[in-house]
């Protein structure tokens, strides 16, 4: 029996009814919310027989025989506030307050996928995270290759690999691949890169996948090609990187994408996303880097290790402005080249490394040391790619 806001039955007895609860917070879940509060202490004339909490807007009810109360089939984006009522024999009492506002959200979930594993050994395993807790990864799917120096951008709705290496020589593959960050399962086929190389970079913003650089047959590479992520198919020149490089990392803001590092070389160069063309000079990494890793929110990319002496340093850009990169802190390991990253708007995560499994993250937003997460599943440490459905091109 629900109440219409602001109403009391005629038949209200405030002897028999109960009073209203008193509204506690509400969190948010993926597509649910948990509906706290206190029962009154005026219970009326019999026992209480359930709470329910009513949503609005969209009116969405749930019922529970005490604190909390789980409210499913919301929208996620939607911002909600709840009332909660209480029923006896003798009816249901008067709304409580209005809770704070909550708004549904999917989890913020990061992939790394392929690479090596402690014994040097290729793989093609996908595992993920939950980006805003901390713990290991867990199995998540195969690659359709057992593939490494991969490279790995997406959207909320998809994740994409792309190139690499399928065994120990020097050939590269064209394959693009992707997966359902949301759900678990193993790749499915997208199309191919304009050309076959491995150790590339990749980057995007909500609709754009952008693949730069990389090597073939052990040639150095400046190409950049992309895709439309919604949309399967093999992709399309995009234009040229200053120089040829691989062994580098990239990220983005919702519309400029940042190449830094590679092999004996510390440029920092940027594409507009949604515009086609060659790269653009932006700055210098403070050391040169081969197997750099990188992240960013929506204002602020980040670029750690690599190659160039066993470093764990950490540096940062503002992705809207030119200039050369800042020390921003240390990784805990130093052996974290080859590895991977991912974020989501305010959390960057670094993944794997040379003789590691390490999971460690950092505050995108406030300088300092990372702090360590988790592990990778099954010795998954190398040469591996990552990605997320929350990243800062997706802001």
């Amino acid at each position: 029996m629900r109440p219409p806001a602001g109403f009391i039955s005629a038949f209200y007895d405030p002897l028999r009814n109960p009073n209203a609860p008193t509204i506690g917070t509400a969190t948010g879940g993926d597509t649910i919310a948990s509906v706290a509060f206190t029962a009154p202490s005026n219970i009326g004339g019999s026992a209480i027989s359930a709470y329910t909490a009513i949503s609005t807007p969209g009116s969405v009810i749930a019922s529970a025989a005490s604190s909390p109360i789980s409210v499913t089939g919301l929208t996620n984006g939607t911002a909600y506030t709840f009332a909660v009522w209480a029923t006896n024999t003798y009816g249901p009492s008067a709304f409580s307050a209005a809770s704070n506002s909550v708004t549904p959200a999917q989890p913020d979930r990061g992939l790394f996928g392929g690479g090596v594993n402690s014994g040097f050994s290729l793989i093609n395993v996908i595992s993920y995270i939950t980006i805003s807790t901390t713990g290991n990864s867990t199995d998540f799917g195969d690659l359709i290759t057992i593939n490494k120096t991969l490279s790995a951008c997406g959207s909320t709705t998809r994740s994409i690999f792309g190139g690499g290496q399928e065994n120990a020589s020097n050939i590269g593959i064209n394959v693009i691949q992707y997966v359902t960050p949301t759900t678990t399962g193993n790749a499915t086929d997208f199309g191919d890169l304009t050309q076959a190389r491995y150790s590339l970079a990749a980057l995007s913003n909500s609709t754009r996948g952008v693949f730069g650089g990389g090597a073939l047959s052990g040639t150095q590479q400046n190409i950049i090609d992309y895709i439309t992520i919604a949309s399967v198919g093999n992709a399309t020149d995009f234009g040229d990187l200053l120089q040829i490089t691989e062994r580098f990392s990239a990220c983005a803001s919702s519309t400029r994408g940042v190449f830094g590092g590679g092999s004996s070389r510390n440029v920092i160069q940027y594409i507009t996303i949604a515009s086609t063309g060659n790269s653009i000079d932006f700055g210098d990494l403070a050391y040169t880097a081969n197997d750099n890793s990188s992240c960013s929110s929506s204002t602020r990319g980040l670029f750690a290790s690599g190659y160039s002496t066993g470093i764990n340093i950490i540096q940062y850009i503002t992705i809207a402005s030119t200039g050369n990169a800042t020390n921003f802190g240390n990784l805990i390991t130093s052996d974290i080249a080859s590895g991977a990253a991912c974020s989501n708007a305010s959390r960057g995560i670094f993944a794997g490394g040379e003789t590691t499994n390490v999971i460690q993250f950092v505050t995108i937003a406030t300088t300092g040391n990372a702090t360590d997460f988790g592990d990778l599943a099954q010795s998954q440490t190398a040469q591996l790619a990552g990605t997320s459905d929350c990243h800062g091109g997706l802001s």
